[in-house]
């Protein structure tokens, strides 16, 4: 696995880190695979209950792609052709993964950032940052799929202006189109990113889980939805013993003991 991407496991929260601070944490395709290695491997791990994607420096989230390493990776049409289904794969994974991910976004995050971004569940910004996707300022198509992410979470109206204008958007603007989740104080955002995902850890799996596999139901076309697993997993949760234990330490007013089974 390259050095140009870490991960890390504190306990049940796991994190995957892009680290090439000096180009704002751009990502090259060796980075995109080993994230994807990496999800891989804490999707699979029981004891990892959350992820959380970041950037190392401090001064950016992901700043889209690195655009030094075009000449070797996107060259001819089937160099292009692999680099897109690398980061549709790594896209996808993210969008599916199994538990809760929040994107912990410090400074810029632009193009392939704000795409990640759309796909983990929670963003969580600094104050000053920004956020942009040029495509229309360097003649690129994009998608259905990241555009329909885009549009999930900030609406039609906003997704247009996002992609039209081409700007850059602050993180109060961010936040007023629902981009974002929370905005907090530049120095404080690692900390809330983690705070957040130790309270996510501590409330049971299976609900946790099942509530975001039925959120993905609710936003699919209704003639791809599963209604049947989604009342499976319902079902799942009040048959679990983590249901037990739920109303037995709310009785004797504790915190309770989740063991996601």
């Amino acid at each position: 696995m390259t050095d140009k991407i870490l991960t890390e496991q504190n306990g049940e929260i796991a994190r995957i880190i892009f680290n090439q601070p000096e180009k704002r944490n751009a990502v090259s395709l060796e980075m995109w695979e080993a994230v994807e290695a990496a999800a891989t491997r804490f999707a699979a791990d029981p004891t990892v209950r959350i992820l959380i994607l970041s950037g190392a420096g401090g001064k950016a989230f992901v700043s889209g792609a690195d655009i030094s390493k075009f000449e070797t990776e996107r060259a001819s049409a089937e160099a292009v052709a692999h680099y897109n289904a690398t980061t549709k794969r790594v896209y996808d994974m993210i969008e599916a993964f199994p538990k809760p991910t929040i994107a912990q976004i410090d400074g810029f995050c632009i193009g392939g950032g704000v795409a990640l971004s759309l796909c983990c569940d929670l963003r969580i910004c600094g104050e000053s940052s920004n956020f942009a996707v040029p495509a229309a300022k360097l003649g690129l198509g994009y998608g259905f799929p990241g555009i329909k992410r885009l549009v999930d979470v900030v609406g039609p109206s906003f997704a247009k202006e996002i992609f039209f204008t081409a700007r850059r958007f602050n993180a109060e603007e961010a936040r007023v189109m629902g981009l974002v989740n929370r905005v907090v104080p530049d120095d404080q955002v690692g900390k809330i990113a983690e705070e957040t995902a130790q309270m996510i850890a501590a409330n049971a799996p299976m609900t946790v889980e099942s509530v975001k596999y039925i959120v993905s139901q609710a936003v699919a076309p209704e003639s791809a939805r599963d209604l049947a697993e989604c009342d499976a997993r319902v079902l799942a949760c009040f048959e679990s013993a983590d249901y037990i234990e739920g109303r037995r330490a709310f009785l004797e007013k504790r915190k309770p003991n989740f063991v996601g089974a």
